[in-house]
């Protein structure tokens, strides 16, 4: 059935659409607000009396002026330049889990007693988002043996610093706070295990993995503990895909030697019901809920990055956190030992009630099921990918089952062709399909490549998608320039690969394009 799927015929719509600025016409309404009930103003009073002096604009902002039809027809002819989850096959963007969100969800959360709240709304008033905040607290503690959660970091590298912050004061507690500035990571766990603690002021000591088995050696890891040991920042299975065995007896070494053991698990995919940070004996969690729980991921937002701590370290979580009496729900600033605020208010309820209402929707097996469908698929792709796609492989534990993820390989194409990874990532696009996540730097892999297949791909579409890189690669070494020029059927044809390093180069804003403008 695989070589029967077709890979689609596609060629994208091309507008020459102008910013919306330029579409700008002096008196053109999309809009016209109502005018304040007399009983609210009458209650309120005036607003020129409300608003501070020292906040009031001194003109008024200049924003676009269009009509509603012509707002309209900007945005849907851009949306038809654009490529994502709910358009095409979202396979290639490893470790960001791109799955269907279900749309009864973004009805919970466009219903305005969730999309009007206000996070400084008396308590009384949201009894229902504490409830579902309090419950979805709940369900992560049982999917991660965790006691306790946040949802105030905003994604994972803040839940990460969060996590980092609390080690800090928790050595600090102990009086070996200058003692303990040493943290240990692995070179594919996700950068931010090392950058977000590093930020906290740690000094980070990186594992390299062994070439035969992908993960690092437990001789390696007992070279590096010593006293000075604060914690290990650990992402399992990398990105890599490939799940670390020994993974407990490391947390085990770093706990001997009195250092504390933190889980990066933003991306869950391939673990629910499968393994939880609880019996592996971490201290410290984290899971992005815009991933692998279902709220989508939003380009950098909206994001929230669930934090979960062992009972030993809740007096640490960042303040507020909700609480239940039986009767009420209350949110909780008196902390005294709290490491303070990692953001403003208590994170992003509309995330979190997609997460909520996905978990709700699905139940546990239902999650579990979710993990061995992605472990399947992943490893359908592979075999497919492996067998029938020349000038690919996929480095270390060769021969070996990954997880909800593989870290490929396109260092015998660009041997053979001189086609590498950023030339097969543009042709891509000209088959309809996004382009994909490769690696984080440095490259440890060469020539990288990290789809994710998750759970809600469809055997059908994985087969179009494994045709499509075995066409690419057939292009490349009949015809390469046709892969090296791409993309061919899209927007934007190939631009330049300099970088734009000097800032005055950058034009970021309306008012600066109009400033380089009237300068030239």
């Amino acid at each position: 059935m695989s070589k029967d799927v077709k890979v689609k015929d596609f060629h994208q719509a091309k507008w020459d659409e102008p910013i919306i600025f330029e579409l700008s016409t002096p008196g053109q309404r999309g809009i016209l607000l109502p005018e304040a009930d007399n009983e609210i103003k009458n209650k309120v009073g005036d607003i020129e009396d409300i608003v501070p002096k020292n906040i009031k604009r001194s003109k008024k902002p200049a924003l676009p002026e269009l009509a509603q039809p012509q707002v309209l027809r900007h945005f849907l002819r851009l949306s038809q330049e654009t490529l994502g989850q709910e358009l095409n096959i979202d396979i290639g963007l490893g470790t960001c889990t791109m799955k269907y969100s279900p749309k009864i969800n973004e009805q919970f959360v466009r219903n305005p007693k969730f999309a009007e709240l206000h996070p400084l709304q008396d308590e009384e008033t949201t009894q229902g988002a504490l409830e579902i905040m309090y419950k979805m607290e709940e369900f992560l503690k049982a999917i991660s043996g965790m006691d306790a959660f946040t949802f105030q970091p905003g994604g994972g590298a803040q839940a990460v610093f969060s996590n980092a912050s609390i080690l800090k004061a928790y050595h600090t507690d102990r009086g070996e706070g200058e003692q303990r500035n040493e943290i240990i990571t692995t070179i594919l766990s996700h950068p931010v295990n090392a950058a977000s603690p590093h930020t906290k002021g740690f000094k980070v000591i990186t594992l390299m993995p062994d070439e035969k088995t992908g993960y690092p050696s437990l001789e390696s890891l007992k070279a590096v503990v010593s006293e000075r040991t604060a914690g290990m920042f650990l992402t399992n299975p990398e990105d890599t895909g490939i799940f670390n065995p020994h993974v407990k007896e490391m947390v085990d070494i770093v706990h001997e030697a009195g250092g504390l053991c933190i889980a990066d698990i933003a991306d869950a995919n391939g673990l629910f019901g499968i393994s939880r940070a609880k019996e592996v004996g971490y201290d410290m969690c984290h899971y992005n809920l815009h991933k692998a729980f279902s709220s989508p991921h939003g380009s950098m937002g909206p994001c929230c990055g669930a934090q979960g701590v062992k009972d030993f370290l809740t007096k640490y979580l960042p303040v507020p956190v909700v609480k239940y009496d039986g009767k009420k729900y209350s949110l909780d600033y008196d902390r005294p030992e709290s490491i303070g605020k990692i953001r403003k208010f208590y994170g992003v309820i509309a995330t979190v009630v997609r997460a909520y209402s996905w978990i709700m929707a699905i139940g546990p097996d239902g999650l579990k099921e979710v993990s061995e469908l992605s472990i399947l698929n992943n490893n359908y792709l592979m075999k497919r990918l492996l067998s029938e796609v020349k000038g690919i492989s996929a480095p270390w534990a060769e021969g070996q089952f990954r997880m909800e993820q593989v870290r490929y390989s396109w260092e015998k194409l660009k041997e053979d062709t001189g086609v590498g990874t950023d030339d097969v990532d543009r042709r891509c696009s000209d088959y309809g399909v996004q382009g994909y996540f490769q690696s984080h730097h440095p490259w440890i892999i060469p020539e990288p490549f990290t789809p994710e297949p998750n759970e809600t791909y469809s055997k059908m579409e994985i087969d179009e998608y494994a045709n499509i890189f075995k066409k690419i690669s057939e292009e490349a070494y009949e015809n390469p320039e046709l892969v090296k020029t791409a993309p061919h059927n899209t927007p934007i044809s190939l631009i330049s690969k300099e970088e734009v390093t000097d800032p005055k180069e950058l034009i970021v804003t309306w008012r600066i394009y109009k400033k380089k403008k009237a300068s030239k």
